[in-house]
């Protein structure tokens, strides 16, 4: 297969094997469980979930697909997130590719919500901060999944640093799903407040822990050579690819939570402690991977669990009380924790070196716009055309299981890796 294709291989505008940051282990990822919580905590699918899904359907009175709608276009910087991960690798900020990020990322998303608080209850102004906020928070993703990604490729623990991703992001929605629900009834700008505070919180953990050999400015040529790089890591877009049909099916996020207060009739607060079971029993399985992949092969991780979340999507047939919704949400947050966990796994794997910040963010943004996209066509195909919850529920399982049969077109050398 020849060797792996890395930015070295082009021009030397590119960051130098000599020129990636030696953090210690335990400081990155210290800096990368940080980042995970100001950029999951502090968004619109964790603490700010409940309370602006809340005011989007009972203040501005919009419908499923309308909120889908708004929810899908003012996260549209997570669906670049490449374009941003190819900026952070190929052009050091003040010396760094990391930590200047992160820290001018923080401070924007920060005064974004600052600003979302602030703002009347009208649309327009809404939606465009919310708009500006997710980008801000798109750059300090990136600059840590970067971080994430050198420290996983140089101690060879990728997937031991995917459980810990997957923990802290698990434990984020944890600890904000039952406070989601709390903020639902009261006014919005505690929500927006807590959430500016949380992305600040990264700010001095990256000025402190985060050590990088200072970078010299690099021409606009930099750039291109990222791209280059990218477009020949055919083991990259394989993952993407599988990825994609793994999440393309009609969503059901805007239907779900439809369905918990019009026909389960649940409240804010009971809708929080739902999205709390699912996330606890991510935590645990995300525990259980760091020893799966010191014992599986990487192909055996990725079927285990893509089939998982096959068998735990079917669960959704039985969708129609409380208690059923509880088993139902801790069952799913097994499955899916299991097969985002593996595909984790694999981006960290899959990404060429030097492209850290771009390769994870080629994953990331195309499970994003899977998921934000398609919930968008299932509740349109819900409002508009006549469609059963239940037809969702079975396109979604297919698809999972048709992105089976797509393991086994990435190398057999990257199918076979496990952790060290």
């Amino acid at each position: 297969m020849g060797k792996p294709i890395t930015v070295e291989d082009f021009d030397t505008n590119v960051v130098r094997p000599d020129e990636h940051p030696s953090v210690p282990f335990w400081r990155a990822s210290f800096v990368v469980m940080i980042g995970i919580v100001a950029t999951s905590l502090a968004q619109e699918k964790v603490l700010a979930r409940i309370p602006l899904r809340n005011l989007l359907k009972n203040d501005l009175h919009l419908d499923r697909s309308g909120m889908a709608a708004f929810l899908f276009v003012t996260g549209f910087a997570w669906y670049l997130q490449p374009l941003f991960g190819a900026v952070i690798d190929a052009f050091p900020v003040f010396g760094s590719r990391r930590r200047s990020y992160m820290i001018i990322g923080s401070v924007l998303a920060a005064m974004g919500w600052a600003t979302v608080g602030l703002l009347p209850h009208d649309y327009a102004p809404l939606f465009l901060a919310m708009t500006l906020t997710s980008s801000a928070m798109v750059l300090v993703s990136c600059a840590t999944g970067g971080l994430l990604v050198e420290t996983a490729q140089a101690s060879g623990t990728a997937g031991k640093l995917a459980g810990l991703r997957q923990a802290t992001n698990s434990l984020c929605f944890l600890v904000g799903a039952p406070v989601s629900g709390y903020l639902a009834g009261v006014d919005f700008s505690w929500t927006a407040l807590a959430c500016a505070m949380i992305t600040l919180s990264l700010v001095p953990v990256a000025a402190i822990f985060l050590r990088e050999p200072h970078l010299p400015a690099r021409p606009v040529s930099a750039l291109w050579d990222q791209l280059r790089v990218m477009g020949q890591a055919r083991p990259m877009w394989a993952a993407a690819a599988i990825m994609l049909m793994f999440f393309i099916a009609p969503g059901t996020e805007s239907a779900l939570f439809f369905r918990q207060q019009n026909d389960l009739h649940m409240t804010t607060g009971g809708q929080g402690w739902l999205v709390f079971a699912a996330y606890f029993a991510g935590i645990a399985t995300a525990l259980v991977y760091t020893r799966l992949c010191r014992r599986l092969s990487l192909q055996s991780l990725l079927l285990l669990g893509i089939g998982a979340n096959a068998c735990t999507q079917l669960m959704y047939l039985f969708y129609n009380s409380i208690p059923a919704a509880f088993a139902i949400e801790a069952l799913n947050g097994v499955g899916f924790a299991l097969a985002e966990l593996a595909f984790l796994d694999l981006a960290a794997r899959a990404t060429p070196r030097g492209s850290e910040s771009l390769g994870y963010a080629l994953i990331i943004s195309v499970r994003s716009f899977a998921l934000f996209g398609t919930d968008i066509i299932g509740a349109n195909l819900l409002d508009h055309y006549g469609w059963h919850f239940n037809g969702l529920v079975l396109i979604n399982t297919a698809t999972s299981v048709l992105a089976m049969p797509l393991v086994f077109l990435l190398p057999r050398a990257l199918l076979a890796q496990r952790d060290a």
